[in-house]
């Protein structure tokens, strides 16, 4: 199932039908209660049940029929650690569950795409479809809880400044009346210096890309440096179902191999000015 997908913005929408959500920095996800078990699917469409095991035991409780989009997030020392959430889905099954006992994860749910009675749900406004939301994840508690939403552009800035301790990431902007589609329909706000660029090729072997050449903003295609190794088992993952590559040179005459990937990539803002840039993730 393809998500829908936020647009970054360096101010928060204003005017009516706007509402907000806090970005909790985690792995997207969505959640699958099915006749007989529990699906998890990364945005890229990937089966991640095993990475997040704990998750989908929790997500047993909810009603057969239900479908919750959201993030799967990591605490740790009471803070939300993207790293741990990193490394936990890239690891193997056995790896994952020894994290997993040692930081338990947590599910931030903000949208309900199939209701066990109503059924597919993705065309229903936002605010029909936060309501049947909470009524579905009523009373089942952690790991599983709706993120908070207000539709006061005020208190929302309170959370963006006071929630930063916490490791949220920013502010998610959705319209009150708009449906379910896979694009960019939300707005983020975030706390980082960060941009998004399409991952558009690698260096290296594909199994263990070494390098990632991506296309900033400005049109620009450069190779990243070095990336991490939890960047590059997710990279990995996209770019063994990409097919051959080609040959290709960023605009500082740097080989590197084309495909397409469909991948963005958060890069630090402040490297965008030179020939490099740094991942700071995928999304």
């Amino acid at each position: 199932m393809s998500v829908a997908l936020a647009q970054s913005v360096s101010v928060l929408p204003s005017g009516e039908g706007w509402w907000f959500e806090p970005k909790l920095d985690g792995h997207r996800t969505v959640l699958w209660r099915e006749e007989g078990g529990v699906r998890l699917q990364s945005r890229a469409g990937r089966d991640v049940t095993s990475a997040w095991a704990d998750l989908a035991r929790a997500a047993l409780r909810l009603p057969v029929g239900s479908v919750v989009d959201g993030e799967a997030v990591i605490y740790v020392d009471g803070r939300i650690d993207f790293s741990a959430a990193q490394g936990r889905a890239a690891s193997s099954p056995a790896r994952a569950a020894r994290l997993a006992a040692r930081w338990p994860a947590s599910f931030a749910a903000w949208d309900l795409l199939s209701h066990p009675d109503a059924g597919d749900v993705r065309a229903r406004p936002y605010v029909e479809r936060r309501a049947l939301l909470l009524e579905v994840l009523e009373g089942l508690g952690p790991p599983l809880q709706v993120v908070p939403a207000t539709d006061d552009r005020e208190v929302a800035l309170v959370w963006h400044e006071l929630l930063r301790e916490q490791g949220v990431e920013g502010l998610v902007a959705k319209q009150a009346l708009s449906t379910y589609r896979p694009s960019r329909i939300w707005r983020k706000l975030r706390h980082a210096e960060t941009v998004d660029a399409a991952v558009v090729g690698y260096t290296g072997p594909p199994r263990r890309p070494r390098t990632l050449a991506v296309r900033l903003p400005d049109g620009r295609t450069v190779l990243s440096r070095a990336v991490s190794a939890p960047v590059a088992t997710e990279a990995a993952a996209r770019l063994a179902t990409a097919g051959p590559g080609q040959t290709a040179r960023t605009d500082s005459d740097q080989s590197y191999t084309a495909v397409e990937t469909g991948l963005l990539a958060e890069v630090l803002a402040g490297t965008t000015r030179h020939a490099t840039v740094t991942v700071a993730r995928l999304r």
